[in-house]
């Protein structure tokens, strides 16, 4: 089964309230979905990671064998397909899982896209980052 997603995180601040979005695209046996992730306060980094991650767990919850993202975060699609390394001590972990978590799929592209072509994705993480900046309710 084919997986196509859209990634995005967004950081309000950097470090900030921050939200991971993913939007994955409709196939012929299931419809499109929107997906995102409040993240508590982190940087725009992290939250592009935590939006691949999150996109490979819905792969992996489809039972995807073929995965292809894209993300507007050209650092993160440069690390990810190993042309440029991580120096950041903190992203490390999260990319190595990424890298990792990707090998399980007998196919796994990451792709660049301007900012633009990735508004569906952006929405959503920002409705992330809108959920990270709410104060929690008390009793």
């Amino acid at each position: 089964m084919k997986f196509r997603a859209s990634i995005d995180g967004a950081a309000r601040g950097n470090p900030g309230p921050a939200g991971a979005g993913v939007y994955v695209e409709a196939e012929e046996d299931r419809p499109a979905e929107e997906l995102f992730e409040p993240l508590g306060r982190t940087t725009n980094n992290v939250a592009e990671y935590r939006a691949l991650l999150l996109a490979l767990t819905r792969a992996e919850e489809l039972q995807a064998d073929s995965v292809e993202v894209s993300s507007d975060s050209l650092l993160l699609v440069q690390q990810v397909n190993g042309n440029f390394r991580v120096k950041a001590a903190h992203l490390k972990p999260l990319c190595a899982e990424a890298v990792e978590r990707a090998r399980r799929f007998q196919s796994f592209r990451i792709g660049h896209v301007p900012r633009e072509k990735n508004r569906k994705a952006d929405r959503l993480a920002n409705l992330g980052a809108d959920a990270s900046d709410r104060p929690a309710s008390g009793p």
